[in-house]
């Protein structure tokens, strides 16, 4: 008799047994999930939300929809980093050991990120490289003169407009600020009290980035 004729289906077992298995509890995946090092997914989406705040802090004052980003995607990840990180510690420690170096790659990078944006590092950068294309519009505008720029790119920044009062010439960047209505840079070759609204400058406040250069936002 042929092993067909006995009705016998190797396949049809296989189903079966799968099928009546106990299926792994939700504490079991989050401990096999946090038994693993941070992998290669992880960490790099790490590194693209600490390019998206120091993109951010280069804009004066911040950039919006830059900072709603890396602030819901790094807590988003923070908080992942943490549940897995105490899960670890309390089942896996030896693979903590074992890969340190990727269980530390998220907060370096996150540290790097702080480090760079708490020294205005970002903002330096950026306005050093459009210092040339900045001056030279400058010097085409009048004292008392604003002339709009409608989101035309002049080095590094896209820009609203351009005025000149006094001796400051001021650059209003196109979509910075976060929780101001404008802001932007400004050039002047005398000293502008920072911190303070300025007289004769309206509601701006000023913050002093290098050199002659300041940025600006109006409360």
């Amino acid at each position: 008799m042929s092993a067909a004729g006995t009705g016998s289906d190797p396949h049809g077992s296989v189903a079966k047994l799968i099928e009546i298995a106990e299926q792994p509890t939700l504490g079991q995946r989050l401990i096999s999930w946090a038994s693993r090092p941070p992998g290669r997914l992880y960490i790099p989406a790490c590194g693209v939300v600490a390019l998206v705040l120091v993109f951010e802090d280069s804009v004066p004052a911040g950039h919006l929809p830059t900072f709603a980003v890396g602030l819901v995607c790094g807590l988003l990840l923070a908080a992942m980093g943490a549940l897995r990180l105490g899960i670890a510690l309390a089942v896996a420690r030896p693979m903590i050991r074992y890969y340190w170096l990727r269980w530390i790659s998220a907060p370096l990078i996150a540290a790097a990120a702080l480090g760079v944006s708490g020294a205005d590092i970002p903002l330096q950068l950026r306005t050093a490289a459009s210092t040339d294309q900045l001056r030279a519009l400058g010097d085409e505008v009048d004292d008392g003169e604003t002339v709009a720029r409608d989101g035309s790119w002049t080095g590094a920044y896209p820009l609203a407009e351009v005025s000149v009062s006094g001796d400051i010439t001021h650059y209003t960047v196109q979509g910075a600020g976060v929780l101001v209505p404008s802001a932007g840079l400004a050039h002047s070759t005398e000293d502008i009290p920072v911190g303070v609204f300025v007289p004769g400058q309206g509601s701006r406040v000023y913050e002093h980035v290098s050199g002659d250069w300041y940025a600006w936002a109006s409360h």
